[in-house]
């Protein structure tokens, strides 16, 4: 069946529309926010995998495990919001995280463990305020709602991070 030129036209006027609205209700602030939670959550899955992997004490291991499929769900649940709300997402490392991650690379044994677990800690404790600070000001209701509900997620790491590692014991 052969479409009329002006449906085609009203179809994509109307996509485009759609698509300024949501570029409309995303501040400089909102894609500030998208931009630094993306990275502290592929440095926290890289790590998280990093430490399952490596990792010398076994809380240590599954911690890691945990870490890398929460951020995991959490980026996928990001990017498609910051898709929806055209803010472009970030598929690599920036070079800060690259090198600390690289660094974390070449420990092994406790002191991997622990610098693990203080690494994990710095993160979650800037991106809680990150998160806690979207939730309460930002301009886009999804993203509003995401920081919520990540902000949960960040403190029950938190508190698990504090039962983890050789210090804990």
């Amino acid at each position: 069946m052969k479409q009329s030129p002006l449906l085609l036209s009203g179809i994509l006027l109307a996509a485009m529309l759609q698509a300024a609205h949501a570029a409309e209700t995303v501040s400089a602030a909102d894609r500030a926010f998208v931009a630094k939670v993306s990275q502290g959550g592929m440095f926290e899955v890289k790590l998280g995998q990093l430490a399952s992997d490596q990792g010398a004490a076994q809380d240590i291991k599954d911690q890691g495990t945990t870490e890398a499929h929460d951020h995991g769900l959490v980026g996928d649940s990001l990017k498609s919001i910051a898709s929806d709300a055209g803010i472009t997402f970030p598929d690599t490392l920036n070079p800060q995280f690259q090198r600390q991650l690289d660094g974390l690379k070449a420990m092994s044994g406790p002191s991997f463990d622990n610098a693990y677990v203080h690494a994990m800690e710095v993160i979650h404790v800037k991106d809680g305020a990150a998160f806690a600070t979207e939730a309460a000001s930002g301009t886009n209701p999804k993203l509003r709602a995401f920081a919520r509900e990540t902000h949960r997620i960040v403190e029950r790491h938190l508190g698990e991070l504090h039962g983890a590692g050789p210090e804990a014991k």
